[in-house]
């Protein structure tokens, strides 16, 4: 009865000569293909990095998934009697076809891996890249998703990222902002420079060590223009900006040190200064049509 059995076992049911046991045979492996290929993606997802989102991590799991079964599906093809020559030809113009519509896509796939490897930024880091400026808020396997300062998203091409310059504002712990003051040629600069950099001092978010620079930098027409260059830490240096520089105009105000206005110097020639009359603008009436 046994041999009887094992004899139907394998022998031939079909008209190529596939047997039951090749047809277990291609089962088991398609079962150990699909078995083997959930086991690694498991743990692929689990060394992913933790910023990455959650449907990111499972579609890199399915697509491993997948790849594992199709290699256990073509391995086990041979036992149901079936040429591969022919499904390799068709499978390698598919690829082809395949692989050149969808070139961009790869392209961002595997410049995310890059970035999710080096790590140039991170979510929450204020970046700017080309003319996007703003916060990076998810980064994907195939783009990095930006919030403007304006509040707007914008979504990044992960091959635009690994390609172009990023100017990373937090990466440092400081960052320096800088002004340009102009005050009056009758005011005294020195006593300027000094009001200045008192004020800096007692800023607490002010940092000593890079120390503040403050120096006459320009003599403009107008103005006698002071540089002040200042480093704050990264995650303040806006605020400290914007108060910095209402109380040093306070200051220097108090000091009776003001901001200039743009004047200029008219010469006129002899015959024509005597044809100059000066009019009080109180004498100049404007009529309006109806």
């Amino acid at each position: 009865m046994i041999d009887y059995l094992i004899s139907v076992f394998y022998e031939p049911i079909t008209d190529n000569g596939v047997s039951l046991y090749n047809i277990t045979v291609f089962l088991i492996i398609l079962i150990l293909g699909y078995l083997i290929g959930t086991l690694i993606s498991k743990l692929v997802k689990r060394k992913l990095p933790d910023k990455m989102s959650l449907n990111d991590k499972q579609s890199v799991g399915k697509v491993i998934t997948l790849f594992i079964f199709f290699i256990a599906f073509v391995s086990a093809l041979p036992n149901l009697n079936i040429d591969l020559s022919g499904i390799f030809v068709v499978g390698g113009l598919f690829a082809l076809v395949f692989g050149i519509a969808c070139q961009s896509v790869f392209s961002n796939a595997v410049s995310g891996v890059i970035l999710f490897i080096e790590r140039p930024i991170k979510i929450g880091d204020d970046i700017k890249i080309g003319g996007s400026e703003g916060t990076v808020v998810d980064i994907q396997v195939l783009s990095t998703i930006i919030k403007t300062f304006d509040g707007i998203y914008v979504r990044i091409p992960n091959q635009t990222m690994f390609t172009a310059d990023i100017m990373n504002y937090v990466v440092n712990v400081a960052r320096r902002f800088e002004y340009v003051i102009g005050i009056r040629y009758s005011d005294d600069a020195e006593l300027a420079t000094r009001v200045i950099a008192r004020v800096v001092n007692e800023h607490p978010f002010a940092l000593k060590n890079p120390a503040p620079a403050i120096y006459v930098s320009d003599l403009a027409d107008n103005s006698v223009n002071i540089t002040v260059k200042i480093w704050a830490p990264s995650t303040v240096w806006l605020g400290v900006k914007n108060e910095l520089l209402f109380k040093i105009r306070k200051e220097l105000l108090a000091e009776g040190i003001d901001i200039p206005f743009p004047q200029r110097t008219l010469s006129f020639a002899d015959d024509v200064r005597d044809k100059v009359v000066i009019l009080n603008p109180s004498d100049v009436s404007v009529s309006e049509k109806a």
